[in-house]
């Protein structure tokens, strides 16, 4: 009897005529479910990817030119969604800027524990391209996370404003509390057991944010 997990995915409907933004969302859906599944961005290449999502794979290169694309929009859409929950998180939260940063900090850390490998491709790893030899460019990169980053400079910055934060540079704080932040996710990822006291992330943020306490 043939094994069930080697069956193929079921072939997908075909588009109508004018529904190929519809296909790209899918090729990148399948993408991420990959990526959720195996925790392992070597797994998504450009035939598994169209195994997931039951098309041809030829399929795939009318909306992107090569693997660095699909993961490039993946990485975006991780980074969307991390945006979102930032300020979901931001807008439910009291409305005191203090309260508002430790909110949006301990929704990052939320969000990169609950989807470690997306979280982790997010930062690098082995996708990042060769741009000399992709369809990607410069800004296609450094385009990445700036939404979120804003939101947390934006947090900072209120609490400067306030009193609340004794920093001088609001803008370079906000990049060191975001490198804590990533830090102290990345190491609660690798650690069976974190070494650390319960309320390690509140004495991070208090500390690179300069808050008073």
């Amino acid at each position: 009897m043939e094994d069930a997990k080697a069956a193929p995915k079921p072939t997908r409907a075909r588009n109508r005529r004018g529904e190929g933004a519809r296909l790209r969302e899918e090729i990148v859906t399948a993408a991420v479910a990959l990526l959720d599944e195996t925790g392992d961005e070597s797994a998504v290449t450009l035939r598994a990817v169209a195994r997931q999502a039951g098309i041809a794979a030829p399929s795939i290169y009318r909306h992107f030119p090569d693997q660095p694309s699909i993961m490039l929009a993946v990485v975006q859409q991780a980074f969307a969604e991390l945006e979102a929950r930032l300020r979901t998180a931001r807008d439910a939260a009291p409305q005191h800027p203090q309260a508002r940063l430790t909110t949006v900090c301990t929704a990052y850390l939320d969000f990169a524990q609950q989807h470690p490998g997306r979280y982790r491709t997010m930062f690098g790893g082995l996708w990042m391209p060769d741009l000399a030899n992709s369809a990607l460019t410069e800004s296609d990169m450094t385009d990445l996370g700036q939404a979120a980053m804003h939101l947390l400079a934006e947090a900072l910055a209120d609490c400067v404003t306030t009193g609340l934060s004794t920093s001088t540079d609001p803008a370079a704080d906000a990049v060191a509390l975001w490198l804590g932040l990533h830090g102290l996710a990345h190491q609660r990822a690798v650690t069976v057991v974190f070494p650390g006291p319960a309320d390690i992330a509140d004495r991070m943020i208090t500390a690179l944010a300069h808050l008073r306490g």
